[in-house]
């Protein structure tokens, strides 16, 4: 025999259909976000459970939502201080990043300046006798001169006088010259060569390398000479009888004399 199970108006829903019901309640609480909250104290205190006789409903107070607010508030500012941080530390990289960048501008621009400094200070020329002046000129005839004529110029200068280089260059000769007495060739960086004569002393040796202005010996009275000078002489190569026009010479290289 069958028992079928009346569906009056007044009858209890069953243990499944309870139970359904709770679990429908908990789930609606899940997805607001408030999780665990009934077994806060916190929450069972704005909490109230209304007993209908069919389904136990929770209603949550007013301070529930206030903490959810200010939990969603505290989460952004935390977002957009982190956010800030991270915009002032790509500044700060940035920043870091153009220091470097000009400092190394900066010092290759320094670096330029000295080499262009040297280059110029390389190239410059000076007079072998630092303010003295020319006591016989560039071919002057007389018997003095076995070629007839001077084939350089005397720079007036007592014994014992700084003689320099007049530009860059490489010693080629040095020591005793004859009539030259003890001498100092040159080969300039442009091709072209100096002699240096008449000297006291030298102080260079062949093979050296020397820069405007360093000294390189002392002007003497050596050699066929009248008393002391320094006779100099630009050439077209270390040979004497390839004299070219001393003053000319120096001029072109900027030098006034």
């Amino acid at each position: 025999m069958a028992f079928t199970c009346a569906t009056g108006k007044h009858r209890r829903p069953s243990r499944i259909k309870r139970t359904t019901a709770r679990a429908a309640g908990v789930a609606a609480l899940t997805t607001t976000g408030i999780i665990g909250a009934l077994n806060a104290p916190a929450l069972a205190a704005d909490t109230a459970v209304e007993q209908t006789g069919l389904t136990p409903v929770v209603t949550v107070g007013d301070s529930v939502a206030v903490r959810v607010d200010e939990q969603a508030a505290a989460q952004k500012e935390a977002a957009q201080l982190k956010a800030a941080e991270e915009a002032a530390r790509k500044k700060a990289a940035e920043e870091a990043e153009k220091a470097r960048a000009e400092a190394k501008q900066a010092r290759e621009a320094k670096a330029r300046a000295v080499r262009a400094a040297e280059r110029k200070r390389l190239n410059a020329f000076v007079a072998p006798i630092s303010g003295s002046y020319i006591s016989t000129g560039y071919k002057t005839g007389g018997s003095l001169w076995s070629s007839g004529s001077h084939t350089g110029v005397d720079f007036h200068a007592a014994s014992g006088t700084p003689v320099h280089a007049v530009g860059s260059g490489t010693v080629v000769q040095t020591g005793w010259g004859g009539a030259y007495g003890n001498q100092v060739v040159l080969k300039m960086s442009d091709g072209t060569y100096t002699q240096y004569g008449h000297l006291s002393s030298i102080g260079v040796s062949v093979g050296q390398q020397v820069t405007p202005g360093q000294q390189i010996a002392l002007s003497g009275a050596t050699g066929n000479t009248t008393g002391p000078h320094l006779h100099f002489e630009a050439r077209t190569s270390p040979e004497y009888g390839s004299d070219i026009d001393p003053v000319a010479y120096l001029r072109q290289h900027g030098v006034n004399v």
